[in-house]
């Protein structure tokens, strides 16, 4: 399957992408785990990304994977991080 790294994520990942092998029935959690367990300026963002799976966010990291997905490795962004562009002035 291939994993793709956004932001923060690529910038800890040291890469854009990558191409994993999965055993049969990983789940996204599972697959984070290890590539956390392989990378441990990595594993310092993940617990704070979200994940798009084949472009679906994934709600439950219990969601199996298969070998021909992409999973997509998002940074959340915090509220300090926001830039602000536009006011609401009227409801």
């Amino acid at each position: 399957m291939t994993v793709r790294y956004f932001a923060a994520a690529r910038a800890a990942a040291g890469i854009e992408s990558e191409t994993v092998t999965l055993r049969p029935g990983a789940t996204v959690a599972e697959l984070v785990d290890d590539l956390a367990a392989r990378n441990a300026r990595l594993a310092t963002v993940l617990d704070r990304c979200s994940y798009l799976r084949d472009g679906i966010a994934v709600r439950d990291d219990a969601t199996p994977l298969s070998a021909g997905d992409t999973l997509d490795v998002l940074p959340r962004l915090r509220a300090a991080d926001r830039c602000e562009i536009c006011h609401v002035t009227e409801r």
